[in-house]
């Protein structure tokens, strides 16, 4: 783990991707239907949008291998 502190963009950078990364898993699980192929989830384009913008503002944008690292360090998951 990370021993540094996030600053209050790269946290909200994080807390973002969260919100976006909970909504395509809540898009995903609401699909029913039989199976096949079916086209991609919805997201809401601002949700897109938030995120897009505080990774911007973090000056994490384009820099994905950064970004996961921190976001590994600072929520492992489930």
């Amino acid at each position: 783990m990370s021993t540094a502190v996030p600053t209050d963009r790269e946290r909200t950078a994080v807390q973002a991707y969260l919100r976006l990364l909970h909504t395509v898993r809540a898009a995903l699980d609401t699909r029913s239907g039989p199976p096949g192929p079916v086209g991609p989830p919805l997201v809401p384009p601002s949700v897109l949008a938030e995120a897009e913008t505080a990774l911007a503002r973090a000056g994490l944008a384009g820099n994905e291998e950064v970004f996961f690292r921190m976001l590994r360090d600072w929520y492992p998951g489930p």
